[in-house]
C-alpha cells in the first residue's frame, strides 16, 4: 500500500474533522473519532498537528487562501457589479456547502476558546470579505445601477448575514438543498436592497 504524503494527511485529517463537525455536532469531536474516520491511529494524527488548535489554524489558513481568494478574483473581476454580486454569493455558498461544519468551527472555537490568534485571523477573513462587497456595491453605485445612499458599511454587514441564514437552511435542509436555488432565492432581495 503506498503511503500518502504529509500534505494530502493533513487535508484528510482537516476534511474528517469538519465532517464530524458537520455530522455529529462539534461535541463530539475526539481524536478517537477523528482517526476512525480516516481509518488510521490516533497517534498519527498528531504526527501531522501537534494540537486540535493547530488543524483549526490549518482550516482557518485554507478558508483565507481558497475562499477568500475566490472571493477576491470575483470581487477584482472586470465584469458588471450586478454579475459580479451574484457570482460573489454563489462563490461563498458552494465554499460553505463543501466545507460543511466550518462556519460552526469557525464560531465554536475561534469565538469561544479566548485563542487571541484564531480570533484576529477569523476577523481579518470577515473583515476582507466585507470590504470585497463594500467595493462591489460602490461599482455599482459608479455604475448607475444602485443606489447612491446605500450605506455600503450597513448593507456589507447585512450580506454577511447570508451565508449565516444558508448555514441554517443547509442544517434544517440539507438532502434538498441546492446551491443554485438558494443563490437564485437571495439574489433579488440584494438587489431590492441596492437597486434605485
Amino acid at each position: 500500500m503506498m503511503r500518502e504524503t504529509t500534505e494530502i494527511r493533513k487535508e484528510q485529517i482537516k476534511k474528517a474533522l469538519l465532517e464530524i463537525i458537520a455530522e455529529q455536532g462539534l461535541h463530539n469531536v475526539s481524536t478517537r473519532r477523528l482517526a476512525e474516520k480516516i481509518g488510521f491511529s490516533e497517534g498519527a494524527i498528531f504526527r501531522h498537528f501537534k494540537t486540535k488548535r493547530d488543524i483549526i489554524k490549518g482550516i482557518m489558513d485554507d478558508i483565507d487562501e481558497v475562499l477568500v481568494g475566490k472571493l477576491r478574483d470575483v470581487a477584482l473581476s472586470p465584469i458588471k457589479a450586478e454579475q459580479k454580486m451574484f457570482e460573489y454569493l454563489c462563490e461563498n455558498v458552494k465554499y460553505l456547502k463543501e466545507n460543511r461544519g466550518v462556519t460552526i468551527l469557525l464560531f465554536s472555537e475561534a469565538t469561544h476558546l479566548g485563542d487571541k490568534e484564531l480570533k484576529e485571523k477569523l476577523s481579518q477573513i470577515l473583515s476582507e470579505q466585507k470590504q470585497f462587497v463594500i467595493k462591489i456595491v460602490k461599482q455599482g453605485i459608479n455604475e448607475g445601477v444602485w443606489c447612491s445612499t446605500i450605506d455600503t458599511e450597513d448593507f456589507a454587514l447585512i450580506y454577511m448575514g447570508i451565508p449565516i441564514t444558508f448555514n441554517i437552511e443547509f442544517v434544517l435542509n440539507k438532502s434538498n438543498l441546492n446551491i443554485d436555488n438558494f443563490c437564485k432565492r437571495m439574489f433579488p432581495i440584494i438587489l431590492k436592497a441596492l437597486n434605485k
